[in-house]
């Protein structure tokens, strides 16, 4: 199987390069692609001066651009599997191996690493959890499923659901959309705990002041993507 780490990056020159050394120390079944996505900082600088494997986009995307970029270059490059690793190092490549034998063994459409299972590791904010478990219960009114971490970044899917979303993918804060998307074509998502890491440098792209826009757009975007199903 050919296997494809998606690594969205926007001004993570504090963390970009620990993120893809870690990654090829932990496993060596995945190739990797970061999708630089309009950075300012020297982001785009570290992965040539490395040799990574990258694409620069032209203008910032934001993070479902920059992600669904990712997916059709998996597309086109014919991989069987792709994942997302955010370039912030939150996400442990030492849980990919387990996650594609998952995706396998149980015949999944994606395999979410959910840090809420075993409730190891950085927890997220307390505001960010009740958030989540918003989103948890969302999902679950709207399709019948529970997700324990539907905001999780680290998700891996197979072929079909590289294709769907190289097709569509939502633009601002898609996995808990993208989630029911998947649900909603009666695939099958499973998740596995994993131990996630606090951001060691950078700054995240869900800040308290744009919370609560981040909750309403949400929200209506898993009511529409029902709605349209």
């Amino acid at each position: 199987m050919k296997n494809l780490v998606i690594i969205p990056a926007y001004n993570e020159e504090e963390n970009i390069e620990k993120t893809i050394e870690n990654l090829k120390a932990k496993t060596t079944l995945f190739d990797y692609i970061v999708i630089n996505d309009c950075s300012t900082d020297h982001t785009r600088q570290i992965c040539e001066r490395n040799h990574y494997p990258h694409i620069n986009l032209p203008i910032n995307l934001g993070i479902g651009g920059a992600v669904q970029t990712g997916y059709l270059y998996a597309w086109e490059k014919g991989y069987d599997t792709a994942v997302q690793v955010d370039g912030d190092g939150q996400h442990d490549p030492a849980f990919l191996e387990t996650m594609l034998n998952t995706l396998q063994r149980e015949h999944a459409s994606m395999v979410i690493g959910s840090r809420f299972i075993r409730k190891e590791g950085f927890q997220s904010s307390f505001t960010r959890r009740l958030g989540i478990r918003y989103f948890t219960w969302l999902i679950h009114l709207l399709t019948g499923k529970t997700i324990t971490d539907p905001t999780s970044g680290l998700r891996l899917v197979n072929r079909d659901v590289i294709g769907l979303f190289a097709r569509h993918y939502p633009k601002d804060y898609p996995e808990p959309e993208s989630a029911v998307c998947v649900l909603h074509r009666k695939k099958k998502i499973v998740e596995i705990p994993v131990i996630m890491r606090e951001r060691t440098g950078g700054v995240s792209s869900i800040s308290p002041g744009n919370s609560i826009y981040y909750m309403i757009k949400v929200s209506l975007a898993i009511l529409i993507e029902w709605i349209r199903h």
